[in-house]
């Protein structure tokens, strides 16, 4: 009898009993995640594009040819320059040896590109003073190819870090080409003028400067000699001024 009894009351407790297993102290109901709240919540992609743009390497393919024959182009006429200034030297008494002259037309394009020079007119100013001889020295001491006088070969010198042994430097070809450019330039961008500063080369700054204070001319006859001395009477220095 109690056995019944007792089952009875275990009966009458599972019904009147509500069991959760797992309960949670928030709601159980869980909302479903939307494609749209995925994409919201993912890092956006950069608006700058990809990495790499297909747009900016196929027009950088297409312009390799162009480089490529621009490349070319000056090449060549770097070619015909190097062959055209070594020719002229060669034709002149400069006392170098051919690996010489070679050497010399190489530091000529060098320092005339460096300087902002026409590489025919650092020739021609070679030719008109010196014809090409490295050991020459004028009536009024100025010395090697470019004729300069060591006053002005020591400062420029001085003035580039260019070691200086005195006055016989600029016997050394390539040190008096170096010099040389380097001194034509800066009268250049001292007057502006090719044939102003072909004077001043010639005759001195200071006596050039003198001359255009009192509204005079300038010499002529060493720019003529000069141009002469540019290929085919080429004028388009003369043309700068």
């Amino acid at each position: 009898m109690d056995r019944v009894r007792l089952a009875l009351l275990v009966v009458c407790a599972l019904l009147t009993t509500t069991v959760w297993p797992f309960e949670s102290t928030e709601s159980s109901e869980v909302a479903p995640i939307s494609s749209e709240t995925v994409a919201r919540e993912l890092p956006a992609v950069s608006s700058a594009g990809p990495i790499h743009d297909e747009a900016a390497i196929e027009t950088s393919l297409v312009a390799l040819p162009d480089i490529a024959d621009a490349i070319e182009v000056e090449s060549s006429t770097e070619e015909a320059v190097f062959s055209r200034i070594l020719q002229r030297l060669s034709m002149r008494h400069t006392a170098l040896p051919e690996r010489e002259r070679v050497a010399l037309v190489r530091t000529i394009l060098r320092e005339a590109r460096a300087n902002d020079l026409d590489p025919d007119l650092v020739v021609a100013v070679i030719e008109v003073e010196s014809a090409g001889y490295h050991l020459a020295v004028s009536h009024v001491g100025a010395m090697g190819l470019m004729q300069l006088l060591p006053a002005t070969g020591k400062e420029i010198a001085l003035r580039m870090g260019i070691e200086w042994n005195g006055p016989d430097t600029l016997f050394d070809p390539t040190t008096n080409i170096r010099l040389g450019t380097a001194y034509l330039s800066q009268l250049m961008n001292r007057y502006g003028s090719v044939k102003i500063a072909l004077a001043a080369y010639n005759w001195g700054p200071g006596r050039i400067d003198r001359r255009l204070r009192r509204g005079r001319g300038i010499p002529s006859r060493y720019i003529e000699q000069v141009m002469r001395a540019i290929d085919h009477g080429d004028t388009r220095l003369v043309n700068r001024s």
